[in-house]
């Protein structure tokens, strides 16, 4: 089974998150900022990672640059989900190392076609 990690300080986006990619048959874990989320990686790397960009603590960005330069840091696909849509911002996650991007809100077959496009479908 797949699994996935939800990064998003938003209970309703992971509880969201959570149901859809149950639905599809994966593993589901979740963090509510980047520092928790590197700790979850640091336990286990998941197979894709659904990231918020604007987070307390550390936000999505400095979560991924972080993860990048981690350890096995490589390996999982990166949605960010957020509500920042200007192509500056999508151009800046994906430089830094993110592998797709969708805008929230979000729905199951949206989702679904991001984590096909990353190939974790």
């Amino acid at each position: 089974m797949k699994n996935c990690l939800v990064v998003d300080d938003s209970k309703v986006i992971r509880k969201v998150a959570r149901h859809i990619l149950e639905t599809l048959q994966f593993e589901v874990r979740e963090a509510g900022d980047g520092r928790e989320a590197l700790d979850r990686c640091a336990e286990r790397q998941p197979d894709v990672i659904l990231l918020d960009w604007n987070m307390p603590v550390m936000s999505g960005m400095d979560f991924l640059r972080a993860l990048r330069q981690s350890e096995g840091g490589m390996h999982p696909k990166v949605v960010f989900c957020t509500t920042e849509n200007g192509m500056a911002y999508i151009r800046a996650a994906i430089e830094a190392g993110a592998d797709e991007y969708v805008m929230k809100p979000f729905d199951r077959e949206t989702l679904e076609s991001k984590l096909q496009i990353v190939g974790v479908s």
